[in-house]
């Protein structure tokens, strides 16, 4: 008889306990016996000082680089050094990479405590920064760069994206990482590469993208530094990433989730699609960590490390947990190192049918205005409609109500709305107002334009001010780009863009008047491969000129509109010349 068909030799490892583990789980053999104390026993009791012996150490001073002060001392924070401000121009901080909780080991810690600091890496012409980061930004950078798993959750309109391109940056070029993957919704992906272009130009971007077989070349492609991918994308294309590290296969250094509060469910598809990427480090970037209870907290940190945050904890209870993972900063706190008013770009690419609807219509305008210019019937009337037609699809989808701005701006909201701040949006179009309000109805909008009676305009700028439940007033750029006040609002959406800055500079005003004490984030939405990336281009090479000409020159408005040649040249056309008088 065969003895393994009568035998059971599965190994139960609850048996092979060892270690401490096992001398908390063996059983307990204790006995008990009763013995009389008596003097015979001899029973004394000793004092024993202890003594902490003499350690000898040795220190070391490095005098810093040229340009900044010495050390007046050192603050109980040891990643930053304050400096005394004998120079004006010296940085006030030195900025240490912080240590990461998890590194035990000296020559692990060694690692971060001698690199260089984030000022003296970011001076290097290497670099050629854009801009420098504010303080705060540089200490999201030294959080980040030795996170193997982590949270940035700052507040709207401080730096998220930035903040993560430099990290990432820093890591490609030291060669602690050779890919990385992130992930973001599909309306910011061509934002993303462009914030690449802007901090990280060297570094090659590859966004994924096509049908089936080019996704999955662009997945299994090897020297790739960094690629971007759509959530949509990720269930889809499971196949393509979802194994061991093999030939074919990807396993990246690093993952990045933006909007990661896509993924706070931890059942649906696309967070279950996001934990099976193979990765050594996992980032998330949320302004809203938690929206409706702590479990959102729990299906992101399922992603960053598994099992460490269990569902039904108290605040209380995971504060400790995840206080070393997350990091948030709020405008509140950080006001004193922002500027009054910041301006960010946000190029959005369109929804699919929304993109399907502007090609047909920029095809057929194309067509019949040069059919027109041809003819000798084409006027500056002509054009302008085709403009406008074009702009509105931008906004939404006359047919399927698609709209990659609306996405976008829900999601801006969202923190708006959960820090307690308020916000403006504005159009160009009281019709595109209308559009938004249904959608915006968890936000308590209030409605600002030619169609609100004049009697009644009053009442809603009261009821915005004092309304704490009313964290948004839809405006059009005629009816509050002059006269009014609100201070009060922290936010100001674009939705879509005027022909003349001079008008947009008016609307921002609204928000941020000289005195303000809180600094005011300004959003401007421009949809991607449009009529609007012209014109945004147009404007903005006119505006720099005219900046770098008139900086400083009283008395001289210098936001100029488009030309004539500039609107027939969005066409490839040009103006035909005016009749002269007989």
């Amino acid at each position: 008889m065969d003895v393994y068909s009568q035998n059971d030799f599965t190994l139960k490892p609850e048996i092979f306990i060892t270690g401490w583990n096992r001398s908390i789980h063996r059983d307990r053999d204790v006995e008990v016996k009763t013995h009389a104390i008596s003097k015979s026993l001899g029973i004394r009791v000793l004092s024993t000082p202890i003594v902490h012996p003499a350690i000898k150490t040795n220190s070391y001073h490095f005098e810093p680089p040229p340009g900044i002060p010495k050390t007046e001392k050192i603050a109980e924070n040891p990643q930053v050094l304050k400096f005394s401000a004998s120079a004006s121009n010296a940085p006030q901080t030195i900025t240490r990479f912080r240590v990461p909780p998890d590194a035990i080991k000296i020559k692990d810690r060694l690692h971060y405590l001698l690199q260089p600091s984030l000022e003296s890496i970011f001076s290097l012409e290497m670099f050629d920064l854009r801009g420098d980061p504010y303080p705060f930004q540089r200490e999201g950078i030294a959080f980040l760069f030795g996170a193997h798993f982590a949270i940035l959750a700052d507040e709207m309109g401080l730096g998220k994206t930035m903040q993560t391109i430099l990290t990432a940056r820093l890591l490609l070029r030291s060669r602690e990482m050779k890919n990385v993957l992130i992930v973001c919704p599909k309306p910011l992906v061509s934002n993303w590469k462009r914030e690449f272009e802007n901090w990280a130009s060297e570094i090659p971007v590859q966004i994924i993208e096509g049908n089936a077989e080019q996704r999955k070349s662009c997945w299994q492609k090897e020297n790739t530094p960094v690629r971007i991918a759509n959530y949509e994308l990720l269930p889809r294309d499971l196949e393509y990433y979802d194994s061991p590290p093999i030939r074919g296969k990807v396993k990246f250094d690093l993952v990045i989730l933006d909007e990661s509060q896509r993924i706070k469910n931890q059942n649906g598809a696309t967070a279950k699609a996001a934990r099976a990427i193979p990765r050594h480090r996992s980032w998330a970037l949320t302004g809203t960590p938690v929206e409706n209870s702590s479990e959102d907290l729990v299906g992101i940190f399922e992603f960053l490390s598994p099992g460490l945050l269990k569902s039904g904890l108290k605040p209380s209870e995971i504060r400790p947990i995840i206080s070393d993972h997350i990091l948030r900063r709020t405008k509140d706190v950080v006001q004193k190192d922002l500027p009054p008013k910041r301006i960010q770009d946000c190029f959005i690419d369109l929804a699919p049918k929304q993109r399907e609807t502007y090609t047909l219509t920029e095809d057929s305008s194309r067509k019949q205005l040069h059919e027109m210019d041809q003819e000798g019937v084409l006027t500056i009337k002509n054009v302008f409609e085709k403009i406008l037609r074009l702009k509105q699809i931008c906004n939404f989808d006359p047919y399927s109500g698609e709209s990659a701005k609306l996405e976008q701006l829900r999601s801006g909201l969202d923190e708006v709305a959960q820090s307690g701040h308020k916000a403006i949006i504005f159009s160009q179009w009281v019709d595109t107002l209308n559009q938004l309000k249904p959608h915006l109805a968890s936000f308590g909008p209030l409605e600002y334009h030619g169609k609100i009676p004049s009697a009644k305009r009053d009442g809603v700028i009261e009821q915005f001010r004092e309304d704490k439940n009313a964290h948004v007033i839809l405006m059009s750029y005629g009816a509050g780009s002059v006269g009014l006040n609100l201070q009060f609002a922290s936010y100001v959406f674009l939705f879509d863009r005027w022909w003349n800055p001079a008008v947009e500079d008016q609307a921002i005003n609204r928000a941020h008047r000289i005195g303000v004490s809180r600094p005011v984030t300004v959003l401007r939405f421009v949809s991607v491969n449009t009529i609007e990336e012209k014109i945004d281009r147009i404007l903005q090479r006119k505006r720099d000129l005219s900046e770098e000409i008139l900086s400083g020159v009283r008395g001289v408005n210098q936001s100029s509109g488009m030309s004539l040649d500039e609107i027939f040249g969005l066409f490839n056309l040009k103006p035909r010349p005016a009749k002269k008088a007989a």
